[in-house]
């Protein structure tokens, strides 16, 4: 696959670009998707495209009805990564692709980084397996960045405390949420170019004077 920030669908306007947030459950990220799409749709008009914002799973009819599937129901944890997977082929295929293609830009609510930390790092899928299906299911696409939103495990539990009515990862016990929290690290680690790391445990303003640090970079 062609470089996702350099390559052009036309010969006038470049390809759109890809972002991403990520963070365990309780994190905040939520909270500021809102906010950091508006400031990045004030970006992306200066060339004259627009932003796109999906979430995973979902995105499309099919993974939002995945999606559902896959918060609610107990499956076998292979099983649990292939529909993840599924869902992100057909994400792919009907959204991100065609909205970078014509220049437009994606903000994703979760991608690929969220299935390595909670169903490698979480529940202890192989790592190999994971990276065999990434590497099928994605053809070399990666995000240009991926806003990582970062607290310890006990501030998230404390913020997930206070919200709806869970779903089976959002009951997951703080060792969980430990783990998937150090695979989210070292994914970073792995891809510092990629990742931004925010202190989310910070107020909400703080919050967004790094996501500004971040948008001029973009």
């Amino acid at each position: 696959m062609t470089d996702i920030t350099t390559s052009r669908h036309d010969g006038h306007r470049p390809r759109g670009k890809f972002i991403t947030f990520e963070g365990i459950d309780g994190a905040g990220k939520t909270t500021h998707l809102t906010w950091f799409c508006d400031r990045l749709s004030e970006r992306a008009a200066r060339q004259g495209a627009r932003v796109i914002v999906t979430r995973e799973p979902g995105g499309t009819p099919l993974g939002e009805a995945l999606r559902e599937i896959l918060l609610r129901q107990p499956m076998h944890l292979e099983a649990e990564a292939l529909l993840m997977f599924a869902a992100r082929r057909e994400h792919i295929a009907a959204v991100i692709e065609p909205t970078l293609a014509r220049g437009d830009w994606v903000l994703s609510d979760r991608f690929t980084d969220a299935t390595f930390a909670y169903q490698g790092g979480g529940r202890g899928l192989s790592i190999d397996k994971l990276q065999v299906l990434e590497q099928w299911v994605q053809a070399g696409l990666q995000p240009d960045r991926t806003v990582l939103f970062d607290v310890p495990t006990d501030t998230a539990s404390a913020r997930r405390g206070g919200a709806r009515a869970p779903d089976k990862f959002e009951s997951e016990s703080d060792a969980f949420f430990a783990r998937t929290r150090a695979e989210y690290l070292r994914r970073a680690a792995q891809a510092p170019a990629r990742f931004a790391i925010v202190n989310a445990t910070s107020s909400i303003a703080e919050v967004r004077e790094q996501l500004e640090a971040i948008l001029i970079t973009l």
